[in-house]
Formats: C-alpha cells, sequence, structure tokens
C-alpha cells in the first residue's frame, strides 16, 4: 500500500533510487537526499520504506512557491501517484499569491488538471553539475 510523508528527515540514501530517468548529469544519492531534507516543503510516496515518487517546494513563506521537481519511479507511474502528491502539495500551499512550476510543454495538460495556466518562464541549466 502507498502512503504518504511530509517529512524526508527519518531518510537515508538506501531508500533512494531510480529516479532522474533522462537526466544528462543526474543528482547522486547523497545530493538526492539533502535536496529532499533541505526543501521548504515535500511530500514523498513510499511502498514500504522504499521512495517511490516525490514533490517539493520551495517558498519564501508568504507570497510565492515554486515547485521544481516531481519524479515517480517508471514502474509506478500511470497510478495517481503523481497526481496525489501534486494534489497534497498545492493544498499545502494554497494560500500562496503564486505557485509555480516549469515543465515542458507535454507536462501542461498534466499541470493543467490542477488549475495551473501555461506560462512563459528563462531558465539556465548547468548541465555538468549534478552533485
Amino acid at each position: 500500500m502507498i502512503r504518504y510523508q511530509h517529512s524526508a528527515e527519518a531518510l537515508n540514501a538506501d531508500q533512494l533510487g531510480g529516479f532522474f530517468e533522462g537526466w544528462p548529469n543526474p543528482p547522486a544519492a547523497g545530493t538526492h537526499l539533502a535536496l529532499l531534507k533541505r526543501s521548504d516543503h515535500v511530500l514523498l510516496a513510499l511502498d514500504g520504506e522504499r521512495v517511490i515518487g516525490f514533490v517539493t517546494a520551495i517558498s519564501d513563506g508568504v507570497l510565492s512557491a515554486y515547485i521544481p521537481l516531481l519524479e515517480v519511479l517508471p514502474t509506478y507511474r500511470k497510478q495517481g501517484i503523481g497526481s496525489e502528491l501534486v494534489r497534497q502539495m498545492l493544498e499545502k500551499l494554497r494560500g500562496f499569491y503564486m505557485v509555480d512550476v516549469v515543465c515542458d510543454p507535454d507536462l501542461q495538460a498534466f499541470y493543467a488538471r490542477f488549475g495551473m495556466k501555461p506560462y512563459t518562464a528563462m531558465i539556465i541549466r548547468n548541465l555538468d553539475s549534478g552533485g
């Protein structure tokens, strides 16, 4: 049974693996663990003790929040886990003036289901610094 948890404090790197599919330089397990523990908001999906999905948010705590990462392991996709992660995270961020996500065009329909609208963004990607 999948359970959801709002803290990464008790996690260890052995519970992570298989994420960042297709990234040219995916973060090392220790970096992945650190980003989960240091994010302002985190929600994990677990199957037993294994993390099978996660979403993070970074926020100023007043007006704005940004959701940089949503990941579900390939074998767990198409089961509603990503949708539940986003739904719970947006509920947690409900009072903010703006909640932003930057995503590829093929993912816009997914986020539109939660009331998000397409917008324009600017980014920098340092592909050689995955950690």
